[in-house]
């Protein structure tokens, strides 16, 4: 395989913070690799390098191959707010249209009507002014996508994606044969799309191959490793102690490369290995819940014509936790400002029907628009208590930073913060798991898991709602809240099953009405002398007879497949593939059956 990227001896530092020193690693054509880091360790620094935004301080080298097409994504995506989003793509792609020719180029801009449909951005004349931050995500992937580009490097693709965006992204790169480096704290995401993980540790770069799993697994046996080793070098360092005091008066005599080295095994034998963890533990407690929590009884919300909600009636109870789920602009955020009585993100919309709150609700609502923090302010400013900043990994040397100097995640987790430590009884989160690292939603979840509370969730990382909720409420757009109970990937696997079915009786339907149609054709058609029938011809009888072929096989393949999706043993993505496989089968019998009886009907 080639060598896509060589990277040699980078580093990069802001004052007196180190990010990483002197790192190296090699990418090779088909790595599809994660890197995963801490917030604020320099994931979205190394992206910048690479993409020639940002500079070593200690020089080094990056060598991408000769002649290889870089589509880069980073985590803003620079617009201008008067273009239309098709304007948009084709003005910010000019270095990769630029050399071509009138058909490449037509065929680059059918690309990007593509990719447009399928996140369902629909209208490519829409102003980029009028697009949610979820949308113009999805314009900044169309514009990459359709670069067709062999090495894609993305800083966060998932980021205020919703599911049904995230899904066709996870199936498009999973399917791709494209190279890729990219920062994701999606755990389904990085499972079903790279081979590889990559961990910025520390100031130093690990790579592990396989999945997510292998990840952990490999990652504890490498950090047990390390200590014992420092406890075998404790031991040696003992002994050298022992030997160093054993005659003082005549130190001066020792070896003085064994005292140098002395103190070089102290050096190693201070380091032991400490995972930062966030510990919640001091802020558990929720304040006491009453029975009644929050009833809605016909509450709908519209606003102008559009209808965000209709007619929704639902209490919820102590102690349950919802996941919220639906595309972007269904009304989600929409609905918890409803609940929350959040009026002035309501603007100048009609809410009709009652909402009613228990007297002892104590709400903690983290919302995406939440954060208006003083970029002046110090992390003490905004939590004054160095014991709780501590455990939720804010050191004491970063007690006195700005705000403006944080990363996004750590702005995000002092957030987090400043919300649990009300002590809600009914906690909702708005998109809690943007900029999140996965220790820190690791460490989260467990935190929820065991929250003595009501909990509601709008969430597109698939893995937490799978950890967290009881019950979904899908937002299907136009007012309509369906809910289901289960986890989300039961709802996916529900969804799936059901579309097959409803694709299943239309295809029955349509073969149903032709059939009709033909003899009704046949019954109205004036009565004439039978035709005598033709012979076929030497290619319609072997093609009749490859069709038996081709039915015999579909058959046996579509058995073969339903004897694995009954045997209950198969990993997801399996289970995914071969059911989608099935409903190809399904297509595919169908044309060849109707084929079939057109040339037994000549025959």
């Amino acid at each position: 395989m080639a060598s896509y990227l060589q990277i040699e001896n980078i580093s990069k530092s802001y004052g007196p913070k180190v990010l990483f020193e002197k790192i190296g690693f090699n990418i090779n054509e088909g790595d599809k690799i994660a890197l995963i880091a801490p917030n604020g360790t320099g994931k979205t620094s190394l992206m910048r390098i690479l993409a020639g935004k940002d500079k070593s301080d200690s020089g080094g080298k990056i060598m991408f191959l000769k002649d290889i097409k870089i589509a880069f994504l980073e985590q803003d995506y620079p617009f201008d707010p008067e273009k239309s989003i098709f304007e948009q793509v084709m003005s910010s792609s000019v270095e990769f249209t630029k050399n071509l020719d009138q058909e490449h180029l037509w065929e680059y801009e059918h690309r990007v009507i593509k990719f447009l449909t399928n996140f369902n951005l629909n209208n490519p004349d829409q102003k980029m002014k009028e697009l949610s931050g979820g949308e113009v995500k999805r314009v900044a992937l169309t514009q990459m996508l359709a670069s067709e580009a062999e090495f894609f490097i993305m800083d966060e693709p998932t980021n205020h994606l919703d599911i049904d965006a995230i899904e066709f992204l996870e199936g498009h790169l999973s399917r791709s044969r494209c190279t890729l480096l990219m920062v994701t704290h999606d755990r389904y995401f990085l499972d079903r799309v790279c081979n590889t993980v990559m961990e910025m540790d520390h100031g130093a770069i690990y790579t592990y191959k396989g999945n997510y799993q292998n990840f952990l697994e490999k990652r504890e046996e490498r950090i047990s490793n390390y200590n014992a080793e420092t406890d075998k070098v404790r031991n040696i360092l003992r002994r050298e102690l022992e030997w160093i005091r054993s005659t003082p008066c005549a130190r001066t005599g020792k070896a003085r490369y064994r005292i140098n080295a002395f103190y070089d095994l102290k050096d190693r034998a201070s380091q032991v290995y400490t995972q930062k963890q966030v510990n919640m533990d001091p802020i558990k407690g929720a304040t006491r819940l009453g029975t009644k929590i929050i009833n809605c009884k016909d509450l709908s919300f519209y606003y102008g014509e559009d209808c965000y909600l209709d007619n929704f009636t639902y209490n919820f109870q102590r102690y349950e936790k919802v996941g919220i789920v639906g595309r972007n602009g269904a009304g989600k955020s929409t609905f918890l400002n409803l609940l929350t009585g959040n009026n002035e993100y309501l603007g100048n919309g009609t809410v009709t029907g009652s909402l009613e709150r228990g007297e002892s609700l104590k709400i903690g609502y983290y919302h995406q628009s939440g954060m208006s923090f003083n970029p002046d302010d110090t992390v003490l400013d905004i939590v004054n208590d160095t014991w709780l900043l501590n455990r939720f990994l804010f050191p004491h040397e970063m007690l006195n930073n700005k705000i403006e100097k944080l990363s996004g995640g750590e702005k995000r987790r002092l957030y987090l913060l400043t919300i649990l430590m009300q002590q809600p009884n009914l906690l909702i989160l708005d998109e809690p798991t943007n900029d999140l690292d996965i220790v820190t939603l690791n460490i989260l979840e467990e935190y929820l898991k065991e929250f003595s509370g009501s909990l509601i969730i709008v969430s597109h990382d698939r893995h937490f709602l799978d950890k967290l909720v009881d019950h979904l409420f899908i937002f299907c757009g136009n007012g309509l809240v369906k809910d289901f109970v289960g986890s989300y990937s039961e709802y996916r696997e529900f969804i799936k099953e059901y579309e097959a079915e409803q694709r299943s009786q239309a295809r029955a339907e349509e073969k149903a009405a032709k059939e009709k149609a033909a003899k009704e054709a046949a019954k109205s058609a004036p009565a004439e002398a039978p035709a005598k029938k033709r012979k076929l011809t030497y290619k319609e009888q072997r093609e009749l007879e490859q069709l038996e072929k081709d039915l015999e096989a579909l058959a046996a393949e579509k058995a073969d497949l339903e004897s694995q999706l009954n045997s209950g043993t198969l990993p997801f993505d399996q289970l995914q593939s071969a059911s989608e496989r099935i409903g190809a089968i399904i297509d595919e019998t169908d044309e060849k059956e109707l084929r079939l009886l057109e040339l037994y009907e000549l025959a």
